[in-house]
Order: C-alpha cells, then sequence, then structure tokens
C-alpha cells in the first residue's frame, strides 16, 4: 500500500467532528468581583448597591448612580452643566488632550469629571457635588475647580451644608500648572466656607489619590471614607520605590487612615445615606 492510499484510508476512517450549539448568552448578565472571583448576577449586584455579596468589595458607581442611591428622589438640581474643559495648552501626548476630552464626554454622558448641584437627602438641604471616575480617571482639572469653587458659593448664598464624594487619580496632566492650582482654589474656598459657619463633609471613595487628596478630599468638618478605599498622595509603589523600605499591611486604605486618625469614620455603602442623614440633622439642630 503506498502512503497516498494509507493517509486518505486514515481521514476516512476518522469519525465526523461533532459540534455543540453556542448558547447565546448576554455578557452583561454576570460580573465577577475585582477582589474574590466570585460571579455575581447582575441585578443581585445592582440590588446591593453593586457591593459583593460575599466580600463585601464596593464597585465604584457613576456620578448617576450615586444620586440615585443618596438623593431623594427628584430632589437633584444640577448647576454648571455644560461647562467643558479646553485644550488652553494645546497637549499631546500618545493623543492631543482635546481628542480625549471628546471620548471621555462619549464614553461618559458627563461634561467632566464631576457633577454638582443641590438636592435633598432625608428632606435636608445640601449642595451635593460628585466625582466620576470613568471621566479620564477623575483627575481633576480646571473645570473640576471652578465647579467646587461656584458649588460653595452656591452654598454660602443659600446657607447649605456641603457634601463631596471624591474619586480621583489626582490633578489633570494635560492641563499642567492650570490643574495644581486648583488645588489652592478649592482650598480657599472652603475657608469661606468655614468663615460663613456651614459644615462640609468629605466623603472619600476608592480612589481618592493625588492632588484631590492633597486638597478639598481630606479637608472635611467630617471626613468619611467606603471600606478599603484607597487614599493617599502618591501610590503606594511609588513611596516603596522612595523610601527603598516594605509598607505595612493595608497601607493608605480606609481602615489604616482611621486607625491613625486620618478619617473620622468608615462607612459601608448600604449606611451612608442614613450616615449622611444623622450628620446633617446634627449640624441642623446646633
Amino acid at each position: 500500500m503506498s502512503i497516498h492510499e494509507w493517509f486518505k484510508r486514515k481521514q476516512k476512517a476518522k469519525e465526523p467532528v461533532q459540534t455543540r450549539e453556542r448558547l447565546d448568552i448576554p455578557g452583561n448578565l454576570w460580573v465577577k468581583c475585582y477582589k474574590c472571583g466570585q460571579a455575581i448576577f447582575s441585578r443581585d449586584l445592582e440590588a446591593n448597591l453593586k457591593v459583593c455579596p460575599k466580600c463585601q468589595y464596593h464597585f465604584r458607581l457613576t456620578a448617576g448612580e450615586r444620586i440615585r442611591q443618596l438623593v431623594d428622589e427628584g430632589t437633584f438640581k444640577e448647576i454648571d452643566p455644560k461647562v467643558r474643559s479646553r485644550d488652553f495648552l494645546e497637549f499631546k501626548d500618545s493623543r492631543p488632550y482635546a481628542k480625549r476630552i471628546e471620548a471621555s464626554i462619549l464614553k461618559s454622558s458627563l461634561s467632566d469629571a464631576i457633577v454638582t448641584g443641590t438636592c435633598q437627602i432625608a428632606k435636608q438641604p445640601a449642595a451635593l457635588g460628585i466625582m466620576d471616575f470613568s471621566f479620564m480617571g477623575g483627575s481633576m482639572g480646571s473645570v473640576v475647580g471652578e465647579k467646587i469653587a461656584r458649588l460653595i458659593e452656591l452654598a454660602c448664598e443659600k446657607k447649605l451644608p456641603v457634601i463631596i464624594l471624591s474619586a480621583s487619580g489626582g490633578a489633570r496632566m494635560q492641563e499642567g500648572i492650570m490643574s495644581l492650582m486648583q488645588m489652592a482654589k478649592t482650598s480657599a474656598a472652603l475657608g469661606k466656607l468655614r468663615e460663613t459657619g456651614l459644615p462640609y463633609v468629605s466623603i472619600c471613595t476608592d480612589p481618592t489619590t493625588g492632588g484631590t487628596s492633597a486638597s478639598y478630599a481630606m479637608l472635611g468638618d467630617i471626613n468619611i471614607a467606603e471600606p478599603n478605599a484607597l487614599i493617599g498622595f502618591a501610590g503606594p509603589r511609588v513611596i516603596e520605590q522612595t523610601i527603598r523600605q516594605k509598607l505595612p499591611p493595608g497601607f493608605q486604605r480606609s481602615e489604616y487612615l482611621l486607625e491613625h486618625g486620618m478619617i473620622d469614620v468608615v462607612c459601608h455603602r448600604k449606611e451612608l445615606r442614613l450616615t449622611l442623614s444623622r450628620i446633617l440633622n446634627w449640624f441642623n439642630e446646633r
């Protein structure tokens, strides 16, 4: 038998390949927890305020989700919704800054990395600012600083307490010194708020780092943090490389900062609305 005939015979002897029908399951039906790896049904995760039911990992939330969770329905009134960043430095790295802004607006449906407005929380009025990490990593540029300053000015005018939820990678490098100036600008605005005797509650979520943590995020009359949130100026890896020492476990996490007096409360997301309600009520009764 020739080699050609032998191969032909072997091919005939092969059993036909069996194919299984592929199940068409939507990709957004299940979510995998970043911390414990648990597969969570999307609806269950939403019902649990985007907190893993197994390990209590707090997923990041958009500004819209925060408003729905914390604010009395129908009471949020946004201010300065159309203020947008400009590429005044004509900055370009791998992409022009102007293109990055446009892409972030399309991705997040926001004009910049913070949403500000007035609202009621458990029937108590407040001026509210919510940072959204989905817009360029929640970076603080000139628009973020301006919107926070305007929010505080409005609060002083209307005698409202100020609440800001931070989620940020720090100052926006594409705006250079202009972004760093927002640290002084927001801090000065909060100084004016304090002169009026109005309270400021800062809520740090994961992550709150860089220029944001070095300014308004840590200047609250009451500083609150979500569990296990990364809070600090430089990242742990950068610090370790600089000081050439191993950092202690849990360094720069909420619980570590609470233990060392940097924040006042570590608050689970399920209790945040009630906690804010009690704080506002306490200040109102003074």
